[in-house]
């Protein structure tokens, strides 16, 4: 099984060669704005938003998620109530950021499907990769963070996010096919840093559907751990029914089953992800 998954090993070290951690360019104690990116569907990306931001709340802080994503998949996990000013008209110019709450603590810009045509309808507008940037100006201290659910694709809509945001953090599957982008990813996040957001760094990898009893998972696991040490999460996010059903129910695994594996891994993920910001910031 591990020779299957030696070609992957070279793409890996690429994409983990540069260096990582938090800008030291700013205080986070407020207003850090963080990205959850990964271009391959299906990793936990939405589910991780949905989640830590959640976690964050339970830790006090207080939180705006912003659905970036022109599948709606966080909008419509989270029950959240439709309003005429979506990101879309946002982004379009016609109306400043409209967060609507969830819960206490808890704040999302919902999204919709016609996001779907923004890039198009963007494409000629002066400084369409800061547009999302100037959004956040309006609310950036209304919050200690602001969660960015991009969508599947690195298009004008996740380069807006990536040009208004302080961290990344890339949700991976433990599968092989997972760990294939990720040179792509790494290689974005670059440019970007280098040509429009020098603020931006990559936090780190959350290891997501993690089944210890599969052999494949503890595979890729023990090779990712094995080259990059504490660059990757420690806490993984297991395979769980419950975050699975809990979008059905349009709440968050603190709401939904707050006794949960899926609610302990994501709170601890969300200690684990202060406590490297407050290390490293």
């Amino acid at each position: 099984m591990k020779q299957l998954l030696a070609p992957c090993i070279g793409a890996l070290v690429q994409f983990f060669s540069l260096p990582f951690g938090l800008s030291k360019r700013r205080n986070f104690q407020m207003g850090l704005v963080v990205s959850l990116l990964n271009h391959k569907g299906g990793v936990g990306k939405t589910t991780s938003t949905i989640n830590i931001g959640a976690g964050m709340v339970e830790l006090g802080k207080r939180v705006l998620l912003v659905d970036l994503d022109p599948q709606a998949n966080l909008t419509l996990s989270l029950g959240a109530p439709r309003v005429k000013d979506t990101i879309y008209e946002a982004l379009r110019g016609e109306c400043e950021l409209n967060p609507v709450q969830i819960k206490p603590g808890l704040d999302v810009v919902i999204s919709t499907l016609d996001l779907s045509g923004a890039e198009m309808e963007l494409i000629n507008e002066a400084g369409r990769e800061f547009i999302l940037r100037e959004l956040f100006e309006t609310v950036i201290e209304d919050y200690d963070f602001i969660f960015i659910d991009c969508p599947p694709s690195l298009g004008l809509l996740t380069l807006n996010a990536l040009t208004s945001s302080n961290l990344v953090l890339i949700p991976l599957q433990t599968e092989f096919l997972a760990v294939q982008g990720l040179a792509k990813i790494k290689q974005v996040i670059d440019k970007v840093g280098f040509r429009l957001n020098k603020n931006l760094r990559i936090g780190g990898v959350i290891a997501t559907m993690f089944d210890s009893r599969k052999v494949l998972n503890n595979n890729v696991v023990e090779i990712i751990r094995k080259h990059f040490g504490d660059q990757v999460f420690d806490t993984m996010i297991r395979d769980t029914v419950s975050l699975a059903e809990a979008p059905s129910v349009q709440q968050d695994i603190f709401a939904y089953k707050p006794g949960s594996k899926g609610a302990e891994d994501y709170l601890n993920l969300c200690k684990e992800i202060l406590a490297r910001i407050e290390r490293e910031g």
